[in-house]
C-alpha cells in the first residue's frame, strides 16, 4: 500500500511539474538586430551624425586658435623674453584646456541626442516585444543579442514576428553568438 501512495504522488507532482514549465513559454529575440532593421534607427544615426559633425566644426575654431599659437610660440621663441615664453605657454596650455572642456560637452552632448532620438525607437520596440509575446503566450522573452546567458533553455525566436508587428522588412539576421 505504502509503494502505491509513493507511486501516486510522484506521478502527482511529476504532472504539476509538466504543467507549470508548459506555463511559462520562453522565447528569445536578438534586440540589437531588431532596433538595428528599424527606418527610425537609420534617420536617428544620420541626425546624431549630424549634430556631431556640427559639434566638430565649431571646435575647428578651437584647434585653429591653438594651431596659431604654437606657430607664434615656435617662430618667436628664439627671440623672446623668458617672461614673454611663459605667457605664450600659458596661453597655448589655456587654449589645449578649452579644447579638451569643449570635447568633453561634446561627448555629453552626443550622448544626451542619442538618448533623446533613439529613446523612442527602444520604446517602440519594447511595445512591440511585449505585444507579440502577449499575442503568443510568452511568460519570458530573453534578448539574444546580449549574450549574458550561458545556458538556457530552449526557446522560439520572435525577431519575425516582431518585425512584422513594425512593419519592418523581413530579411535574415546573422545568427546570435552564444
Amino acid at each position: 500500500m505504502k509503494k502505491y501512495v509513493i507511486i501516486a504522488f510522484v506521478a502527482f507532482t511529476g504532472l504539476f511539474s509538466v504543467k507549470a514549465s508548459a506555463q511559462a513559454k520562453i522565447a528569445h529575440i536578438n534586440a540589437q538586430a531588431l532596433i538595428e532593421s528599424m527606418p527610425e534607427t537609420k534617420k536617428a544615426q544620420a541626425d546624431i551624425e549630424t549634430f556631431a559633425a556640427g559639434l566638430e566644426k565649431e571646435s575647428g575654431g578651437l584647434v585653429a586658435e591653438y594651431n596659431k599659437k604654437m606657430a607664434d610660440f615656435d617662430k618667436s621663441s628664439a627671440t623672446d623674453s623668458e617672461t614673454m615664453k611663459q605667457v605664450k605657454v600659458k596661453e597655448i596650455q589655456d587654449a589645449q584646456k578649452r579644447i579638451q572642456e569643449y570635447e568633453t560637452l561634446a561627448r555629453e552632448k552626443i550622448g544626451a541626442k542619442q538618448n533623446e532620438l533613439l529613446k523612442p525607437v527602444y520604446d517602440k520596440a519594447r511595445k512591440a516585444i511585449e505585444d507579440v509575446a502577449k499575442e503568443k503566450g510568452y511568460a519570458y522573452v530573453i534578448d539574444s543579442s546580449s549574450g549574458s546567458l550561458l545556458v538556457s533553455p530552449a526557446g522560439d525566436d520572435i525577431l519575425a514576428s516582431v518585425k512584422t508587428k513594425l512593419g519592418v522588412p523581413n530579411t535574415p539576421a546573422a545568427p546570435a553568438a552564444k
